[in-house]
């Protein structure tokens, strides 16, 4: 391409010193000039409103000063600006509801032709005929209202008849007796209080010389609610329920807490004691109720402690004294293996008397697995020490296995015991360390000197 002949006209020329031209000197603004911008889109009385505003508010705090309420005192909205009108007449609107179940939901006559005319069709029309099953907003709904009567209703503006199912508890207008809320099943408040909510503090490492049991305690409670998938593919069902028994002391409630811990799952702990009630009928209920409420959980253990209290073998004494305990164990074994799935639950048993359970109750089905907590062996007894002794302040070079030779037959209760003796040795002696000798002496008197009162023996037998 040929270079344009006029080129040079488009070169910018060099700048002499004389043609330089003298920039013009940048004034600042004057404070006069920086008032008179801030007064630019302002309105003219914005200066008066915002003197009266400060003002308003000086005098309100001076009036809360005078009446000695703060705002953080009630949490409520300043005395000028309550609706007590509109808040009388919004009371009177909604009145409280009465509470009702429903028996039975009437399908409406266009659903049920519907429905009936698709039947004969083809497999997609089936589908759709069960689509139609479901309750529309021209259901009728049959309500019983304790001790007045029963009554066929509608629902109110704010129910989806999605929400209602039959045998729920509902919330019904006093007048129309329209359904106006979906209530929650009722729970005893003495089975919701049941329910474990802060998890315990022992894991499976403070629990020495159990460490089959451990093993066994795992394989029927956490790896079902873990890994569900082994279980599926093998094609078998999990084990549902497992008893632990053994010797008083041996770490059999203290499992439980270290399932508790581990598991995510809802942990229910029920004493069977608390279930033993005066009139007929109540145990039974608390027991139905404390499966209804595990199975509206994702997946739930429920830990029966001292279960011999109600799962005694059946007898009749001739007076009748045991019959309610005998209904509260029957139905507790219709909730483990009855008409009703039992669903995501897993159910753990503690016990000192197995001898006494009754074998319904003992059955696989219901029971899938028997756990001994037999006495720990030497190097359990080892192990216990060294777990009750480490948050001590101890000496160090403790023979633990000669102490543990010295407590044969030992529970780990007692060994705990041991520990906490041997302190009281050194807090005797104004010494901030136990020594090895200290243990020695708590063995002296807390394993020789209580034999007498040991049990472990009488309830070896049993095991």
């Amino acid at each position: 391409m040929p270079a344009k002949e006029d080129w040079e006209k488009f070169k910018n020329p060099d700048k002499s010193a004389d043609d330089e031209v003298q920039e013009k000197e940048v004034k600042p603004l004057s404070e006069g000039d920086i008032q008179v911008l801030k007064t630019y889109g302002a309105a003219p009385y914005r200066d008066s409103i915002k003197k009266v505003e400060k003002d308003l508010k000086i005098v309100e705090g001076r009036i809360k000063e005078k009446m000695g309420v703060e705002e953080s005192d009630t949490g409520l909205a300043a005395p000028n600006l309550w609706d007590v009108a509109g808040d009388r007449r919004r009371m009177n609107e909604e009145q409280p509801l009465q509470v009702a179940r429903c028996t039975k939901i009437i399908q409406s006559g266009d659903s049920v032709e519907n429905s009936s005319s698709q039947v004969n069709g083809n497999d997609e029309e089936n589908e759709d005929s069960e689509m139609n099953d479901e309750p529309d907003e021209k259901s009728k709904y049959v309500i019983n209202i304790k001790q007045i009567a029963k009554f066929v209703v509608g629902l109110g503006e704010r129910v989806s008849p999605t929400d209602i199912e039959e045998g729920m508890r509902v919330g019904v207008d006093r007048q129309k007796y329209h359904i106006e809320l979906p209530l929650p099943p009722r729970i005893d408040p003495t089975v919701t209080m049941m329910t474990v909510e802060e998890k315990p503090d022992v894991t499976y490492s403070d629990i020495g010389g159990c460490k089959e049991q451990i093993e066994k305690l795992r394989e029927v409670v956490e790896l079902p609610l873990l890994s569900p998938e082994r279980f599926a593919k093998l094609g078998i069902d999990p084990p549902k329920g497992i008893l632990l028994y053994g010797p008083p002391g041996t770490g059999k409630t203290l499992c439980a807490r270290a399932v508790a811990n581990r598991t995510e799952a809802t942990f229910i702990r029920v004493i069977g004691s608390e279930l033993v009630q005066k009139y007929v009928g109540e145990g039974a209920r608390m027991v139905r109720e404390l499966f209804e409420m595990a199975r509206r959980k994702k997946a739930c253990i429920i830990f029966f402690d001292e279960v011999d209290a109600i799962g005694g073998a059946r007898f009749d004494d001739g007076a009748g004294g045991d019959n309610e305990v005998q209904r509260t164990m029957l139905e507790l074994i219709t909730q483990l293996d009855g008409f009703d799935p039992r669903g995501n639950i897993k159910v753990m048993f503690a016990t000192n008397r197995p001898n006494v359970l009754d074998p319904a109750l003992l059955r696989p089905g219901r029971i899938d697995r028997k756990v001994e907590f037999s006495l720990p062996d030497l190097d359990g007894r080892a192990n216990i020490l060294r777990i009750h002794a480490k948050p001590m302040s101890c000496e160090r070079n403790i023979r633990w296995e000669l102490i543990s030779r010295m407590c044969p037959n030992a529970t780990g209760a007692e060994l705990r015991s041991v520990c906490t003796e041997a302190g009281m040795f050194a807090i005797r002696a104004r010494r901030k360390v136990a020594t090895e000798k200290d243990f020695l002496n708590a063995v002296e008197k807390v394993i020789k000197g209580n034999m007498k009162f040991s049990s472990t023996s009488r309830y070896m037998q049993y095991n």
